[in-house]
């Protein structure tokens, strides 16, 4: 089967091309970065390296595909980090009306079921809207939760304070890593239908279980994680040099996590089955960045 994925060699788009080249399906890997061409290659994939905000690139990318799996890569550069998301949206779905392009896989997050409140999610909810107005497509949107991997955020945190400090975490909330996502991404990309949503979760844990699973990984058995206004959270991020327009979007998405808003969705609709790659798993990787 001819499949373009526009994921690069990231977090998921690593383990989702190596899944789907082992199954023998021939693959177009979209980049930005030419030196990304040799690692594609060497997957026994097809480079294609260009802009995302190319329509003309894009055709070319999806012109013999039979699939496509599509994800907005972060790019915390972008002025308007909500606007480039609906601008990156609007580029595919152009793309895929100039081509024969069938089924297709967005890569989303859960929260994109609202339309106001999610800080930068926000941009995945004027994706969705985008690509779910394409014509004549099969579409599946895959919602995952709470990357695992943010938790890494933390680490210089832990070192200064001795803690985690966040606006979030009193309740148990859904977790994820990018290999179930890639897992489940190689699945639909395969199917000539599924369901249009599908909620991807790893586990659940509230943010003392996190921090008590965290701490014994890097030997900081009492690690304790603190729950912080949102003033707070905000003030912390700016004085690291995040700009102020950056700072309140995350916290806006993370009082959301806090107030239940961002997953009330996902627990109408849990997935049956969560995926294979646990909080303790994840921690070894932890441990590792934390002791470099």
């Amino acid at each position: 089967m001819n499949i373009t994925l526009a994921s690069s060699l990231g977090n998921i788009g690593q383990p989702l091309a190596q899944q789907l080249q082992e199954q023998g399906h021939d693959l177009t890997i979209i980049s930005h970065s030419p030196a990304r061409a040799s690692q594609i290659e060497d997957l026994g994939a097809t480079p294609m390296i260009g802009s995302l905000q190319d329509v003309d690139f894009l055709v070319s990318a999806f012109a013999k595909a039979e699939s496509v799996f599509l994800m907005c890569p972060p790019d915390y550069q972008q002025p308007d980090i909500r606007e480039y998301y609906r601008k990156t949206a609007a580029v595919y779905a152009k793309a895929i009306e100039l081509t024969a392009v069938k089924r297709v896989v967005l890569l989303s997050s859960f929260g994109a079921h609202l339309s106001y409140g999610t800080g930068p999610i926000l941009g995945s909810y004027f994706t969705e809207q985008i690509i779910s107005a394409i014509p004549n497509i099969e579409l599946t949107i895959l919602r995952p939760t709470y990357f695992y991997y943010n938790l890494m955020h933390n680490i210089d945190m832990i070192k200064y304070t001795g803690k985690i400090m966040a606006n979030y975490g009193s309740k148990s909330f859904p977790l994820v890593s990018p290999r179930d996502i890639a897992t489940v991404a190689s699945q639909e990309l395969v199917k000539e239908q599924s369901s249009i949503f599908k909620y991807i979760a790893s586990s659940h844990h509230t943010g003392k279980e996190i921090a008590a699973t965290l701490g014994a990984a890097i030997g900081k058995p009492d690690l304790k994680w603190e729950i912080i206004d949102d003033a707070a959270v905000k003030k912390g991020m700016i004085d690291n040099g995040i700009p102020e327009s950056i700072a309140q979007l995350y916290t806006e998405m993370y009082q959301s996590l806090e107030n239940g808003r961002l997953n009330q969705d996902y627990d109408n609709h849990k997935p049956k089955q969560l995926g294979k790659v646990g909080l303790a798993d994840f921690a070894k990787d932890f441990a590792m960045a934390y002791n470099k």
